[in-house]
């Protein structure tokens, strides 16, 4: 699909409108208007947008085949160069560099300059966006923030206000939110948007230039993938495609949601996995359904935090990303967010027909970076109180407009992941070992599971308790069965939605769950938590503590901002008792355990997840274990709200916490007459029906 082309169809003067505004910007990388200190941030950006026409110029005239290995390299390291490293403490997208800079403004108090570093500080870094945008011809999305930058540049030439430039900021985002939310959600749900898709079909896979036609940042992580996913045989890349798509399948099929009602998967990936995303996306059409591959959002009016919802390649620099997590503090309101809301509603309504035939997202996960410890910095934006109960009003609202026009019931999805080069030395290793717990024996797993689902619905309540250093000490009460003959509490887990294999588990009832939960080293949605302490009362989240920093105020607000998302509280949505020993031997065999994913650290263990429960928006779907028995467990006390007030009923995260086997000192099925019988003790399963879990344990001794 030529996008440049149709974007100049669809608009009809903006090539004109393009045409002048870069012939402006060019002639701002020479002038000397604008004074210092603020005259060297405008000759830096203007060239920077500059570099940006001449990528559009080549994706123009279909040029950038043409490039050599060499040429591409040079170009995509020129994009992200100033960013890369320590490049990143002499850049204009770091705050803490551009208030030094901008310090020796001596005419204004420092909360002006503070002001003027980060609205200048946030347009450069949405400016950098126009890196992709360029790659897919998108030149409206260029055109409209090289407009912005030449509205500010005007500002600069005169005596100006901050009010002035924080109007400028505020009315650019208000103006264009319709076209910016209106694009993201036909990205979403439009299968025609084909530029990732074209890029992986229509590729030579074996040469690595194809990486470099995305736009994306391109490091050893992508290439080496890549190069390792190219000696891998035709039939060991189907069958890892078949893992992953036979999971989706059969998470419609466990649902009972007819998959021949839907016409399209969204698939998310890593740069450098195409080979196996190409053999998905044939299986997938052989169940009819067509591919829909969009990037994670570019613009921050679209993305929440550092999450990248999208393929992506690895994050050119993290710091960065934790920086401007918050960005949306410079201009966001609570009418903007009742805008967004008016947009986001009509871009469903506008593609209604393409809501209802989707069939849910096919996730590929990478783990293996090394781990990230962001440094803070009072430079950066930061939600205030009203900003944040907007932004989590927004998040409600949003999610109940989605559920409107995709109905979560009538939805499935698969997860699976993979390491990537930069987990070590022992990359192809992992990587096959990977490949061997992402293909484990379900029947085996599911037969171990039923042993302890047996027990566990006879408890009344079930309790958790550390070893060692770990003082975890929780009590996690069950709900009551009508029937336990024909019902259970727990799921079990095999490998389908939810690869690889390992875990059961329930939504435990609110009232009277209570303890502490203790962890000595998480890592959660890429940030590191030492010593994370939660204490529970009737499931809910009543205070909490870490050792990141040595100030106790600094490490609450580090857990509030980031794992509670601003909010006061959160309930317990899942219990669950990982069961692959197997991946926890294998972590530990290649000392990778901060590494993983937890989408295999929560098979590794006891888990407990904070947030919506694993059956949110779906909680009326009829659900069957393997043995016949109804899975009733699916609601608690927050979620049954959504019956008679849906607002109060979804948080919209959900982040589990897993307490690895070696901190574990019991897990014990606690029933009504007080009886206690052991599921879990010193780290070993010693139901009986699970011992065999221990053979992994044993061989690794």
């Amino acid at each position: 699909m030529n996008y440049y082309k149709n974007l100049t169809e669809e608009y009809d003067d903006i090539e004109e409108r393009y045409e002048l505004i870069m012939e402006r910007v060019r002639q701002i990388i020479h002038e000397s208007l604008v004074k210092e200190p603020y005259r060297d941030y405008f000759s830096h950006v203007a060239g920077f947008i500059a570099r940006i026409g001449d990528v559009l110029e080549l994706v123009k005239n279909d040029a950038l085949p043409d490039r050599s290995l060499d040429q591409l390299q040079a170009m995509n390291h020129g994009l992200y160069n100033d960013i890369l490293g320590d490049n990143y403490n002499r850049s204009y997208a770091n705050y803490r560099y551009i208030m030094g800079e901008f310090s020796k403004d001596y005419t204004r108090d420092k909360e002006e300059i503070k002001r003027i570093a980060q609205l200048l500080g946030f347009v450069y870094n949405e400016i950098r966006g126009m890196t992709v945008y360029a790659f897919e011809g998108r030149v409206v999305d260029i055109t409209l923030f090289a407009e912005l930058f030449v509205q500010i540049y005007f500002m600069f030439q005169d005596d100006f206000s901050v009010k002035d430039l924080e109007s400028a900021v505020y009315y650019f985002e208000n103006d264009y939110a319709e076209f910016w939310i209106t694009y993201r959600i036909r990205e979403q749900l439009d299968p025609d948007l084909t530029f990732a898709t074209d890029i992986i079909m229509n590729s030579d896979l074996g040469d690595v230039t194809y990486l470099y036609r995305y736009g994306e940042y391109v490091g050893k992580n992508e290439i080496d993938t890549a190069i390792f996913m190219s000696t891998l045989s035709d039939s060991e890349i189907e069958a890892m495609a078949r893992t992953f798509t036979e999971g989706y399948r059969l998470g419609f099929e466990a649902a009972g949601i007819d998959l021949s009602k839907k016409k399209t998967v969204n698939i998310r990936y890593f740069l450098g996995q195409e080979r196996m995303i190409r053999a998905a996306i044939l299986q997938f059409e052989q169940m009819g359904l067509r591919p829909i591959c969009y990037r994670y959002a570019a613009n921050r009016i679209n993305r929440r935090l550092i999450h990248r919802i999208g393929y992506s390649s690895s994050v050119p620099n993290r710091q960065l990303e934790y920086d401007h997590r918050m960005d949306e503090a410079l201009f966001m309101d609570k009418k903007l967010m009742e805008r967004k809301l008016e947009v986001l509603r009509q871009a469903y309504k506008n593609m209604a027909y393409e809501a209802s035939v989707y069939a849910g997202p096919a996730v590929v996960e990478v783990f293996g970076e090394n781990p990230f410890e962001p440094e803070n910095s009072e430079l950066n934006p930061v939600l205030d109180k009203k900003q944040q109960e907007a932004v989590i009003s927004y998040r409600t609202m949003s999610s109940q407009i989605v559920n409107e026009y995709i109905a979560q019931d009538q939805c499935s999805f698969t997860i699976i992941a993979y390491p990537v080069p930069e987990i070590g030395d022992r990359y192809r290793d992992i990587f096959r070992d990977t490949v061997r717990i992402n293909t484990l024996d379900n029947d085996l797993f599911g037969a171990i599971h039923q042993s302890m689902i047996d027990e566990l619905d006879k408890a009344e309540h079930v309790r958790v308790v550390g070893q060692g250093a770990n003082v975890t000490d929780m009590t996690v009460m069950m709900h009551e069965m009508t029937d336990p003959s024909k019902e259970t509490n727990f799921e079990n887990c095999v490998a389908d939605v939810n690869i690889p294999v390992g875990e059961v588990f329930t939504s435990p009832k609110l009232t009277g769950t209570h303890g502490i939960l203790n962890v000595s080293e998480v890592f959660l949605d890429g940030l590191k938590y030492v010593n994370l302490k939660l204490i529970f009362e009737d499931g809910k989240i009543a205070d909490y503590t870490c050792d990141n920093y040595p100030d106790t105020e600094k490490n609450k607000a580090y857990i509030k901002e980031n794992l509670l998302g601003g909010r006061d509280t959160l309930p317990i949505g899942e219990f669950a008792i990982g069961t692959n020993t197997t991946a926890y031997v294998m972590a530990n065999k290649y000392d990778i355990v901060y590494k993983l994913p937890i989408l295999i650290v929560e098979k590794m263990g006891p888990h407990f997840a904070v947030g919506d429960t694993c059956y949110s928006w779906s909680e009326e779907n009829v659900l069957h274990n393997p043995d016949g028995k109804e899975i009733v467990a699916k609601d608690n006390e927050c979620s049954i709200l959504r019956k008679t007030d849906v607002s109060k009923a979804y948080f919209n995260c959900h982040t589990d916490i897993t307490i690895p086997y070696d901190e574990i000192g019991g897990i014990y099925s606690v029933h009504p007459d007080g009886t206690e019988v052991p599921i879990i003790e010193k780290g070993r399963f010693v139901l009986p029906g699970t011992e065999k879990l221990n053979e992994a344990l044993d061989q690794a001794k």
